[in-house]
């Protein structure tokens, strides 16, 4: 308020100096506030150095930054977070990445030092059971000296030759006419050979060479089957399975089971049928030659008897009650099968009350007969009846 009395010009010219002063003031008081947030920025820069990087993004401060309002400082943004840290991702897959649990892995018998078909030989190296049909059986060496993958393709291709043979061998003596055969057996480099058999096996031989030379160096890995050999062998190898043609018309492939468990199951299976044809057919050309008899010629395999169905029924009950221990320890036992020894025991207790009750019924008929002997002497009338035939010689 202005104080009464005061001249007016006198006012007017007070007023250029308040506006001086205040101006003074303001320009001291943003100087200090400017210098203070220099001194503030420099100490919280220097103690940044010993002071961990926060995580959301820093800014600088400045006289604007002080200056300006409240709302305007806050409209500052941070950084946004990456939206895709929240959600899953799919991160691509080789398309021949296979998964452990679904190939077969090596070195399933590492943990064992002696063959399991000979338990007295140290287990070769390269039979690590990885491969079906592997018990551990090469007391030579072989598959550690020689290429292991054109052994087994050689076993596989003999193994299926020896049981076509081991059925067309029987068949042939059987069923072929005899200007076919020599002296009724099967021809071969053991028996000989008449000159139309003589060419028929070398042209067997030739198809059988032919056939050798187009396939000994095929690519397999290329096919359906091949494909599904190579990831169920890819933790072993890279050849996949030797013997492989892709042939399958029948699809018997997966009957045990369609994965790499059911497939090497049926390998087992095609080698260990293969193994005893190969035996088998053996034994054939060497008894033959031995003998000069037919291999059908009085044997229960290829004629109808009793013989061999009892002793079919017998193994087969045999099997029921008792098994054979495993091979590759000492010492090798028979012990009872699951379930066995109850087995045997209700076989027995079925025998035993059927021996009581054959003997109470005999004992029950002798009783009514001795009964019906005193009555009407049953035990002397065969005896009387033979005395009075023998009394009618004289008129005979």
């Amino acid at each position: 308020a202005q104080p009464k009395g005061t001249p007016t010009t006198h006012i007017f010219l007070h007023r250029p100096y308040c506006f001086i002063l205040h101006n003074s003031i303001s320009f001291f008081y943003l100087t200090t506030m400017k210098f203070s947030a220099f001194i503030i920025a420099a100490a919280a820069g220097s103690a940044s150095a010993f002071a961990p990087a926060p995580i959301k993004a820093r800014f600088a401060l400045s006289a604007a930054t002080l200056e300006a309002p409240p709302a305007e400082a806050a409209a500052v943004e941070e950084p946004a977070a990456d939206a895709s840290m929240d959600v899953e991702q799919d991160f691509p897959v080789a398309d021949n990445f296979v998964k452990d649990s679904d190939r077969i892995m090596p070195g399933r018998y590492n943990g064992k030092e002696k063959s399991i078909a000979i338990p007295f030989l140290p287990r070769p190296t390269a039979l690590d059971g990885s491969h079906a049909g592997d018990y551990g059986f090469d007391p030579l060496g072989l598959s550690e000296k020689l290429d292991f993958y054109a052994m087994q393709e050689s076993e596989v291709r003999h193994a299926r030759l020896a049981m076509l043979a081991a059925v067309g061998w029987p068949m042939s003596e059987l069923l072929a006419p005899q200007w076919m055969l020599q002296h009724g057996c099967a021809p071969s480099v053991l028996n000989g050979a008449n000159p139309l058999a003589a060419l028929s096996i070398i042209g067997f031989l030739g198809a059988a060479g032919y056939f050798e030379l187009k396939t000994s160096l095929r690519q397999s890995s290329s096919t359906p089957m091949g494909k599904i050999h190579s990831k169920d062998m890819s933790a072993v190898w890279k050849y996949g399975v030797a013997g492989d043609y892709n042939w399958d018309p029948l699809n018997l492939y997966s009957s045990c089971g369609d994965d790499f468990k059911g497939r090497k199951g049926l390998r087992d299976v095609e080698l260990s049928h293969g193994r005893v044809a190969m035996l088998g057919i053996t034994y054939f050309a060497f008894w033959e030659a031995l003998t000069g008899h037919p291999i059908v010629e009085n044997n229960m395999l290829f004629h109808p008897n009793a013989l061999f169905p009892l002793l079919v029924a017998g193994y087969t009950a045999w099997s029921q009650i008792y098994e054979v221990g495993p091979l590759n320890e000492y010492p090798i036992e028979i012990k009872y099968a699951n379930e066995g020894e109850m087995k045997l025991k209700r076989v027995q207790n079925g025998i035993k009350d059927a021996v009581e009750q054959i003997s109470e019924s005999t004992a029950q008929s002798k009783k009514t007969l001795d009964e019906l002997d005193s009555k009407f002497g049953i035990y002397e009338a065969p005896k009387k009846a033979i005395d009075a035939v023998r009394s009618t010689y004289k008129y005979w």
